[in-house]
């Protein structure tokens, strides 16, 4: 007898299911799924923070926000985010009493994974505005995992150039070290810079983390577990400093579509500066253009979606779905 993971049976609603020889079938839903008109409702009397023409600096390359985006789907997730703060500074202080402790306060960290291209950047950037308008919690500071990969000159010597983004691509520690300095209350905490312009962490800048109310972790892989060491204990991971994880989903085919989408819109803007790590790519017809783009997509960003970042997807505590024209279909919360 064994337990099996059925996610296939509902998109967004992973079961379990018992299998053995005569044995009863047992599912049991982890997630309670919403959709947008359901989802949309849960806002109550949270009000609209946001002014409309802030909605183009919060927007990403290609997913353009609107107004209707913002109300029924980020003003309920940061009412439930508000609710989920205030709770842990609840639980932090009623614990420092215990402890006859008057430690400094600890930031609340929320994890926002997903693939490439899928829109965890605009996601994590609505989010930190909205948040810091709630009176409790003002100061939302954000970061991206991106930072923490090596340097060019150190994947290029490790073999890894073709694998960026993998987890094996991050300097792991420097990460930890980061997460653990911050939660533990140290004030600026540096944590390097990545250009996506140059394509490379940029050397000697770094950007100070000095005791935020909240953190948003923006990144491929923040959901992955701690790897077993010899000997069989796990070292610690990024997940294990997160107190709330929300993971952006959408079918790998409308991902793909995307990303090719933005290689073009990016081809024809940032690539042309000869400064641009991908310059190169001015020079190839429409076509040879789109066929690159393919390809980086499917040998490099598929293979890490399928392989590292999918497999993350039922640790997540919220998942919100995506359509082809990037508006969230269904919210899945997880009960447990």
């Amino acid at each position: 007898m064994r337990l099996r993971d059925k996610a296939a049976t509902t998109r967004e609603a992973p079961h379990l299911e018992l299998v053995g020889e005569q044995s009863p079938e047992i599912q049991f839903s982890l997630y309670r799924t919403f959709s947008r008109e359901q989802w949309a409702k849960l806002r109550a009397d949270t009000p609209m923070t946001l002014e409309p023409q802030e909605l183009e600096v919060l927007s990403g390359i290609i997913d353009e926000l609107s107004m209707e985006e913002v109300e029924t789907i980020y003003l309920p997730l940061s009412r439930l985010l508000n609710l989920y703060v205030a709770a842990a500074q609840k639980l932090h202080a009623v614990s420092s009493t215990f402890l006859g402790r008057t430690d400094c306060k600890v930031p609340f960290i929320i994890g926002v994974a997903g693939s490439v291209a899928v829109g965890k950047s605009t996601t994590a950037r609505v989010l930190k505005a909205l948040l810091a308008r709630w009176p409790d919690h003002p100061r939302v500071d954000l970061i991206t995992t991106d930072g923490f990969l090596y340097p060019n000159r150190e994947l290029e010597a490790r073999g890894l150039m073709e694998r960026k983004g993998f987890p094996e691509s991050f300097d792991t520690a420097r990460l930890l070290n980061f997460l653990a300095d911050v939660k533990s209350g140290k004030g600026n905490v540096e944590a390097p810079i990545y250009s996506h312009f140059h394509y490379d962490i940029l050397s000697g800048q770094k950007t100070a983390i000095a005791h935020p109310d909240i953190l948003i972790v923006e990144g491929l892989n923040v959901l992955q577990p701690a790897a077993a060491h010899k000997g069989g204990d796990a070292g610690p991971f990024v997940s294990d400093f997160i107190d709330f994880s929300i993971f952006i989903d959408a079918d790998p085919a409308v991902i793909e579509a995307w990303y090719v989408e933005r290689f073009m819109r990016l081809r024809s803007t940032a690539f042309r500066d000869p400064a641009s790590f991908f310059h190169r790519y001015i020079t190839l017809t429409h076509g040879n253009a789109v066929a690159r783009a393919l390809e980086i997509w499917r040998t490099i960003n598929l293979k890490n979606l399928t392989d590292n970042i999918l497999p993350t997807r039922p640790r997540a505590r919220l998942i919100l779905r995506k359509e082809k024209d990037h508006s969230v279909s269904t919210v899945a919360l997880r009960k447990l």
